[in-house]
């Protein structure tokens, strides 16, 4: 049977099912193939906080969406143009993310009375014309990938749980992603389980060959590749990104790297990537708790190797009083926090940036810290450099904040070359640096105010440490008022001076004539990016810019902002950036929130900035 092939220039893809099935790792491994053949792409992962939720259930529905094209973008897409759904319960909890007409292949083995009265179908969707609306390719999965593996010895149970890579099979069968890569994967991942190897290729191939043979699908797709710039190029997440700014960066500043860490979602995967580069100068202590992280990390410091702490929201509020020590003691410590939906415990695998404030303004006293926040998976590469730009050029904690958004999403990474790396050569001051043979630790650089980075053990460079308040210069001990007031406000110009090494605020607004500039921060770049290019498209002028430095802010944003009639935060809060530029500019700025643990859709980002263009002319 010929079947017909018909070309795209954009698709995306959500497979949905329960917790626990696989839905992830078919995720990531149609990811995988589709990096490898060279398209852009951007992935959105979704699943519950449970280790295994309720099977059947809406709550233990996990899914994996991706959006990939033969051209730059900036999202996962705001909705499926299919929908691979494994049971009724990821269905239903999907279902109202489709526009009509989008195809939804659904395994329709589980779609009893029992299974649709526990997700709130009193009647078959499949006969009773709810999907009528929709392309729908209803086949019984579990049957097919039972059939594809009846020559092995498995149980039906377990032949069952390989229905994933049936789909996965039929899915690059669709789209014409290559396979190789897929069967040496689950060789390797198999490995000691050579029977378990073999049936999930046997399934990923009978799938493939169903799209083949079957006359329900009479046409396949083509997304050719996307005309990136010349690189070497991978599929990289945010964490992963991260870890290896982190190495990055300690390899380009000549120290040892010392992790301090407690796990929690969804920062733990910096952690566990950073335990297999121990040949990097990487030592990685998984401690008792947050506070014990992020103590260990500081002493780290002050012993004179890179100290970087990672958690996320609930763990942040743990480490305040050592963060408030680290600025006392003026020590470079990099603190990651991936933010996630709060208050408490809150979403711990749902996305927000609601700890902005708390990077902000989170310890007792006037205790500064510069904030960094990259934009995009990528870009936490990047970011995490930066972060420790700062912390050993200014001896200083700084934060980086990334989110569940940024941290488990995934997009083409390209490899940058050692030149483009930036000299972050850190020297310790190795003698007394006084006049007269003493060593005064709080001496500051003029530069950018920094205090000397002594390390423990060097003859002549012996000094207190501790939170009670230094004395200028000396570092003894001081309750003088003056002194405490200087010393306050030193900390403060130190931080403040940091943005005469941060680049100015680029603004994308082409013809110089918009009068409305959206203003975003952290991983809204693309929902806004996205948007901003369906305005235009639609013929209206406006102006982005997007901030990477949140403490100090770029110097040049205050002239920014003045020249625009209206100004648009979008931000997944309640308002934080507003409120922090409204409070230093006095800019009567417009702040569009949103806090559903998801991402903007750029659709309604789009609708709202055009309803605000059009009443400024």
């Amino acid at each position: 049977m010929s079947t017909q092939v018909q070309q795209l220039d954009r698709v995306v893809i959500r497979i949905a099912g329960d917790s626990g099935d696989g839905m992830q790792l078919t995720g990531d491994r149609f990811t995988q193939e589709t990096a490898n053949f060279g398209n852009d792409l951007s992935t959105q992962p979704n699943f519950p906080a449970e280790i295994r939720a309720p099977a059947g259930t809406l709550a233990g529905v996990s899914s994996f969406q991706l959006h990939f094209a033969d051209h730059d973008i900036l999202t996962p897409g705001d909705r499926p143009d299919v929908l691979v759904a494994m049971n009724p319960a990821a269905l239903k909890a999907n279902l109202g993310d489709l526009l009509k007409g989008a195809t939804i292949i659904v395994d329709t083995r589980d779609f009893t009375e029992r299974a649709l009265a526990r997700v709130g179908w009193s009647s078959n969707p499949l006969t009773d014309g709810t999907l009528d609306s929709f392309t729908v390719h209803a086949l019984d999965l579990t049957q097919l990938t039972l059939d594809a593996l009846a020559h092995t010895d498995l149980s039906r149970k377990d032949a069952g749980r390989s229905k994933n890579m049936y789909a996965l099979g039929l899915l690059s069968w669709m789209y014409s992603r290559p396979t190789e890569g897929t069967i040496s994967f689950l060789r390797e991942k198999f490995a000691k389980k050579p029977e378990i190897a073999e049936a999930n290729i046997a399934a990923f191939k009978a799938g493939w060959n169903y799209g083949e043979t079957t006359e329900a699908f009479g046409v396949s797709y083509q997304v050719k590749p996307a005309a990136l710039a010349a690189g070497t190029y991978r599929n990289i997440s945010g964490n992963l990104a991260l870890a290896y700014g982190l190495i990055t960066g300690a390899q380009l500043t000549g120290l040892p790297l010392f992790l301090g860490a407690y796990p929690i979602t969804p920062a733990s995967d910096i952690l566990h990537e950073l335990s297999k580069h121990k040949r990097f100068g990487v030592t990685t202590f998984q401690a008792e708790d947050e506070i014990a992280g992020i103590g260990a990390a500081l002493g780290a410091a002050f012993g004179g190797a890179l100290g970087v702490t990672t958690s996320s929201g609930p763990g942040i509020a743990l480490k305040a009083e050592t963060i408030g020590l680290a600025v006392s003691l003026e020590l470079p410590l990099v603190i990651v926090d991936v933010q996630r939906g709060g208050p408490s415990t809150g979403l711990p695998t749902k996305t927000e940036q609601s700890d902005l404030l708390q990077a902000m303004f989170g310890r007792n006293g006037e205790a500064p810290v510069p904030i960094v926040a990259p934009r995009s998976p990528a870009d936490c590469f990047n970011a995490a450099i930066e972060a420790i730009r700062i912390a050993t050029t200014y001896c200083t904690p700084v934060f980086l904040l990334s989110d569940g958004y940024l941290a488990n999403g995934s997009e083409p990474w390209r490899l940058p070359e050692l030149s483009e790396l930036p000299d972050l050569a850190v020297s310790f001051l190795d003698r007394p640096n006084a006049e007269d043979g003493q060593f005064l630790p709080y001496l500051r650089d003029p530069e950018t105010l920094a205090r000397p980075w002594a390390v423990p053990g060097t003859p002549g460079l012996e000094h207190r440490i501790g939170g009670i308040e230094k004395a200028d210069r000396t570092g003894n001990i001081s309750y003088d008022p003056d002194n405490h007031d200087f010393m306050v406000r030193t900390r403060q110009a130190k931080v403040d001076g940091v943005a005469k090494t941060v680049p100015p605020l680029e603004v994308d607004d082409a013809t110089g004539t918009a009068k409305v500039l959206v203003l975003g921060w952290g991983s809204t770049y693309g929902p806004i990016g996205a948007a901003v290019r369906r305005v235009r498209r639609a013929g209206h002028q406006i102006a982005q810019a997007h901030l990477r430095h949140l403490n100090p802010f770029p110097a040049n944003l205050g002239e920014v902002l003045a020249r625009y009639d209206k100004v648009v935060i979008p931000e997944m809060n309640m308002g934080q950036l507003a409120l922090l530029v409204r409070g230093r500019y006095l800019t009567d700025v417009l702040s569009v929130t949103q806090v559903r643990g998801m991402p903007f859709r750029a659709s309604e980002l789009a609708d709202m900035l055009q309803g605000v263009v059009t009443s400024n002319d």
